[in-house]
C-alpha cells in the first residue's frame, strides 16, 4: 500500500534584511475571532511600526506558550530576567482634537 500521507516539504521565503526588526513597544488587542498584536521601536521623541500580526486565538496561544517555553529555558541557562520599571509619567500617542 502506498504511503497515503507523503510528507510535505514547504519553502519558507524570508524576505526581511539581516533577519529581523528590533521592537522595544508592543501593543495587542483581540475580538472574537483574531489576536492583532503591532510591534515597534520607540526612541523618543519619534517611533516606527516594525511589524504588524494577525491569527487566529489558538495559534495566539500557541505563540504564547513557545514563549513561555523559551523563556524558561532562556532564565534556566543565563538567571532570572528582571522585569522593567513601569514608565512613570503620561506615555502614548495622543489626537489632536
Amino acid at each position: 500500500m502506498a504511503n497515503e500521507n507523503p510528507q510535505q516539504q514547504i519553502q519558507i521565503q524570508d524576505p526581511i534584511p539581516g533577519g529581523g526588526e528590533y521592537s522595544n513597544w508592543a501593543h495587542i488587542a483581540h475580538n472574537k475571532e483574531e489576536f492583532r498584536m503591532t510591534f515597534g521601536n520607540v526612541m523618543a521623541p519619534a517611533g516606527r511600526v516594525t511589524a504588524k500580526l494577525v491569527t487566529t486565538p489558538s495559534h495566539f496561544k500557541s505563540i504564547v506558550n513557545a514563549m513561555m517555553e523559551n523563556l524558561k529555558m532562556y532564565e534556566k541557562a543565563f538567571g532570572a530576567i528582571a522585569e522593567s520599571k513601569p514608565v512613570e509619567g503620561e506615555i502614548g500617542f495622543k489626537s489632536k482634537d
